[in-house]
């Protein structure tokens, strides 16, 4: 194979994906308590909602290494292609970058270059086929690195969580306005900024009418959807998800569609009932 797309775990890969060869996955770890648990293909969902659920403390994630980065692109592959999760949101953009450094430092030259998604989840999923679509069309590395960083530009994200307190808790929603009392049953509509990080699109009362709300923002700012892949993730609520995408098909029409569970970190953040689209 000539070319290799490393994604770190925040996002998730769809089954033909793990079968092509051509990715792979940078884990993150989160740590609950006790636990110690490694985001690759040894998740379990329930049972981390379930440690998540019992436990007092919040969960934390940690970025892959630059030594993991390094390793994974110590391949036989000519070019290399990293996507992580925002720069704005997690260490992982800057230790795939200084892994790259270190890789040149200890075996020379190679091409090897790293996308910022300036999303998560299923946002990472479409970048990485976006490379992948690029290089079977025998693009070579540098207009496919163009070719995919005008994708990102364009590219928007939605999300409607039961709960952001490990956002919060995190500190992943500074700069934001306080968020109504969740006592009220305000469900925040959330989104991405063009630098990658959370913004606040809209609320509604209600986890039904917050979805509705995110499928009019998606409908008001997707432009040519028939030539895009909708990707929707969930966590643990895959009809709900269902939902969604039934809302957006009687909107727009679309090359494609995903829906796919939230891996470990995006579990982490997106939180039992979590929905997140992608276009």
């Amino acid at each position: 194979m000539s070319y290799k797309i490393v994604v770190d775990s925040c996002g998730e890969l769809t089954e033909e994906m793990k079968k092509s060869g051509i990715y792979e996955t940078a884990s993150l770890g989160i740590d609950v308590e006790d636990y110690h648990i490694v985001d690759d293909e040894t998740f379990d969902q329930g049972k981390f909602l379930k440690i998540v659920a019992e436990s007092t403390e919040c969960p934390k994630s940690s970025c892959p290494s630059p030594e993991r980065y390094m390793e994974a692109y110590c391949c036989e592959a000519e070019r290399v292609y990293a996507v992580t999760l925002s720069a704005e949101l997690s260490g992982s953009y800057n230790s795939a970058v200084l892994g790259k450094n270190l890789y040149h430092e200890e075996h020379g030259e190679k091409d090897i270059y790293v996308f910022n998604s300036r999303s998560a989840s299923v946002g990472e999923t479409l970048i990485a086929l976006k490379i992948a679509e690029c290089e079977e069309k025998g693009m070579n590395f540098q207009d496919t690195i163009e070719a995919v960083e005008s994708y990102i530009e364009g590219q928007n994200t939605y999300f409607v969580l039961e709960t952001l307190d490990t956002l919060r808790k995190n500190g992943r929603l500074t700069g934001l306005k306080a968020i109504v009392a969740t006592a009220l049953n305000i469900k925040p509509v959330m989104g991405a900024t063009p630098q990658g990080t959370i913004c606040q699109l809209g609320q509604a009362r209600g986890i039904k009418k917050a979805l509705v709300k995110m499928v009019e923002s998606v409908i008001s700012d997707v432009k040519d959807s028939g030539g895009k892949i909708l990707a929707i993730s969930h966590c643990n609520c895959r009809e709900r998800a269902e939902q969604v995408k039934n809302l957006l098909l009687e909107k727009a029409a679309f090359k494609d569609v995903l829906i796919l569970d939230t891996a470990g970190i995006s579990s982490m953040y997106a939180s039992d009932g979590g929905v997140i689209v992608v276009v």
